[in-house]
């Protein structure tokens, strides 16, 4: 039966008959410059490390760090974000900010990697967060709570954090990245870089960081110490408008880019934020979102590439600017620059 519509009548599919007119009218696109790629390298490695929760992503040695950021700028990624792991952890976290600590020579592997390509290469940004030097694996500084139990103690970790983004920017990053959610941390990080002479080193403020379940294989990536959780600086899963309260607060210490962690189950929060902030906004396609997507398709449940791409795709379609995402050097290498499309 044939269907008389209307002189005029609009039939949205006309504008899906073929991947070229689809390609024509797509609303959104995502390009390798959209993207970061989060790298692990570890002290005293002599070979790259397989963490067996993220399959295919591995903890780096100094020289394979180095391929790993020339690959990214060879596929056009935007940045690198690094994520330093010591040989030895104290209490404060002090190889954090040690000159010839692992993630101060991994930023400066990273930089001499990145300035070998004709457009500079990605921009190098480094992880500004204790966590993964002490030997508690906390975000910070403990102290005794006025219960008698550990906390951790908000004022003197901005002190670790100022003295971290400091050893971080004589090292050559592009970008600190707070990620650690104590208040005030965007502002005592502004100041300390500003007294230093590093006026031109960015902040991106891990600003809505959610105390999630996706983390877990990060722990192993990090070869996390942590016993128990982060509830009591990280945000809870229930509370969006917190997340606009906190981005707004980063804005206002002087963030030059705000971020939202997860990205995935928290696209709503990722939206709302995009819709009010004046600087670029960041999401992290966490390693619980990564595991999840690798198993499926390892198990043949779902179509890897396409489950991939349109996950960051829907990242991307929320108001994300900057993406990281483990799968940034293979998913940059499988667009189409002209037009920000997956190729065949």
């Amino acid at each position: 039966m044939t269907h008389q519509l209307p002189v005029g009548h609009h039939r949205p599919r006309r504008l899906r008959t073929s991947p070229r007119v689809r390609r024509l009218v797509s609303e959104t696109r995502v390009h390798a410059s959209d993207l970061v790629l989060p790298l692990f390298v570890k002290e005293g490695l002599d070979a790259p490390r397989p963490i067996s929760s993220m399959p295919g992503v591995v903890q780096h040695t100094e020289a394979t760090l180095a391929d790993a950021v020339r690959d990214a700028a060879r596929a056009g990624v935007g940045g690198v974000m690094l994520f330093g792991i010591p040989a030895e952890r104290d209490a404060t976290g002090t190889q954090a900010d040690a000159e010839d600590g692992i993630l101060q020579r991994g930023i400066r592997v990273a930089v001499e990697a990145a300035r070998e390509h004709t457009n500079g290469g990605p921009v190098v940004m480094a992880d500004t967060c204790l966590d993964e030097f002490t030997d508690h694996g906390h975000c910070g500084v403990l102290a005794e709570g006025r219960d008698g139990g550990v906390v951790v103690d908000n004022d003197a970790t901005l002190d670790r954090y100022a003295s971290m983004a400091v050893a971080q920017a004589r090292a050559g990053a592009d970008v600190v990245a707070p990620s650690g959610m104590m208040d005030g941390q965007v502002a005592v990080i502004r100041e300390a870089l500003d007294a230093a002479g590093f006026d031109d080193v960015g902040i991106l403020a891990y600003s809505a960081k959610y105390a999630s379940a996706f983390y877990g294989p990060f722990r192993e990536a990090v070869d996390s110490a942590l016993q128990g959780d982060r509830r009591t600086y990280q945000m809870d899963a229930g509370n969006a408008r917190e997340g606009l309260r906190e981005a707004n607060l980063d804005l206002a210490e002087g963030a030059d880019m705000v971020m939202v962690k997860p990205a995935g189950s928290y696209l709503d929060v990722l939206a709302a934020v995009a819709e009010m902030s004046a600087v670029p906004v960041a999401a992290y396609q966490v390693s619980g979102e990564y595991a999840m997507i690798e198993a499926a398709a390892a198990n043949g449940w779902i179509d890897r590439r396409a489950a991939v791409t349109e996950s960051v795709l829907g990242i991307k379609r929320a108001g994300a600017d900057v993406i990281l995402t483990y799968w940034a050097t293979e998913l940059a290498g499988w667009l189409d620059e002209n037009d920000g499309r997956t190729r065949a």
